[in-house]
């Protein structure tokens, strides 16, 4: 398969999960370059700063070597037109998903004059049920996220909600023993 030149998988990875590391991964295999950016959007209250997320991804990307890391504020569009891009990546969980992704996708290109396609990628069955939204509040509970993101990013996460390193299940088993 001859890969395309460069790519943008956009999103907010507050925090990163690995149903998106299943869409960097393969959207890695088909691009010469995949540029993972981190939205800067003001509108909203992170649980990660941006410069924390940008490097988060770095070390969860730090062994494919077409991927970089970076982060953006304003319209996706001009953007990608920074970079040299005209192909944007979003990943897919449920029809509900795919409505709303539908209208971004129309609008980004109508905004680029034609220039900026959307690619969807569904997401593994495996990690459909995933969200940030639903990791940061099983996390904000002291819940088990181990199936939901990487083990430092894990720990992370707990520290954010000033639970320390390791999570609810392997504490409490520590002191049950």
């Amino acid at each position: 398969m001859n890969k395309m030149n460069v790519a943008i998988y956009p999103g907010s990875f507050d925090p990163l999960t690995l149903g998106h590391m299943d869409v960097i991964h393969r959207a890695a295999s088909m691009f010469n370059t995949l540029l993972v950016s981190v939205l800067n959007n003001k509108e909203k209250c992170p649980l990660f700063s941006v410069s924390e997320r940008v490097n988060i991804l770095k070390e969860a990307t730090k062994e494919l070597t077409n991927v970089r890391v970076d982060s953006f504020s304003g319209l996706l569009v001009n953007y990608a037109r920074e970079n040299d891009t005209r192909v944007i990546i979003r990943g897919l969980r449920a029809i509900t998903d795919f409505d709303y992704e539908l209208q971004i996708a129309q609008t980004n290109r109508i905004l680029s004059n034609g220039e900026v396609d959307t690619v969807f990628l569904t997401t593994s069955l495996e990690y459909a049920y995933l969200s940030s939204s639903s990791v940061r509040q099983i996390a904000s509970f002291n819940g088990d996220i181990s199936m939901c993101v990487l083990p430092f990013v894990a720990e992370q996460i707990y520290q954010k909600y000033g639970f320390g390193s390791g999570n609810s299940k392997s504490s409490q088993e520590e002191h049950h023993e």
